[in-house]
């Protein structure tokens, strides 16, 4: 009895938090869609953005996501507290799918990593162009960037030359990111920009990731373990009843 009221207590912790997770996602999603008329205005500025377009659908994702999480934290819930066995069947059945759903995304990621390598080529072209043309010229795609680049202390796509020959460069200058931040804005011009050598923010964006693979994988592996855990744990409950 003890046992089970633990199992029990420990089902509500775990899908409590899926629950809250699930709704963060799901309000983080609506809001995206909500304002995407910004981002759709932001991607309007870069040339041949018709695919790129597709990232703004990125609020379907997530709204799905969090529907589904919020979904198996309800179930899992009510189901461990009162015992109910449609409950807990149902929400076996969500965690066992979505489990089969990880172990076929993973394989197809690593089956087709040559593709997102020519999307990612594709996407640092028309960004490049994009950055060459406008920057500096529109307001938005400029604040986008100059916001990007100030918090993530990176120049550019990939360097300081993205952006020679556009707008903002017509006077020589580079924007203030690109140089030490020792150098004053009025003073970052090619030679400084070079000698600064700051990164690109792609190359920034992977190192981030990189660096935090590691915790990512583990934070993957134990919501791996802890699915496979708590389907054990609602067969027990099942056949306790």
């Amino acid at each position: 009895m003890c046992c089970s009221s633990f199992l029990k207590i420990m089902m509500f912790i775990f899908n409590g938090g899926i629950f809250l997770a699930g709704a963060v996602i799901l309000g983080v999603g609506i809001w995206v869609q909500v304002d995407r008329s910004s981002f759709l205005d932001i991607l309007d500025e870069v040339e041949d953005s018709s695919s790129l377009s597709q990232l703004a659908n990125v609020s379907y994702l997530l709204i799905a996501v969090g529907a589904v999480l919020v979904l198996i934290g309800f179930l899992g819930c009510c189901g461990a507290i009162r015992e109910s066995k449609c409950m807990l069947l149902t929400f076996f059945s969500i965690v066992l799918i979505i489990f089969l759903i990880e172990v076929a995304g993973a394989i197809v990621l690593f089956v087709f990593k040559d593709v997102a390598g020519e999307l990612l080529q594709e996407l640092e072209k028309n960004v490049q162009k994009s950055i060459k043309n406008n920057y500096g010229k529109e307001n938005q795609l400029t604040s986008v960037w100059s916001n990007t680049m100030k918090e993530l202390k990176c120049c550019g796509y990939r360097n300081y030359t993205d952006f020679t020959n556009s707008p903002f460069n017509s006077n020589g200058l580079y924007p203030a990111p690109c140089c030490n931040s020792t150098i004053s804005a009025e003073k970052c011009n090619e030679n400084e920009a070079q000698h600064s050598n700051i990164d690109g923010c792609f190359d920034k964006l992977l190192q981030l990731i990189e660096d935090n693979a590691l915790v990512i994988a583990g934070v993957a592996m134990g919501i791996a373990a802890l699915e496979v855990s708590f389907t054990f744990v609602i067969h027990q409950l099942y056949t306790a009843c």
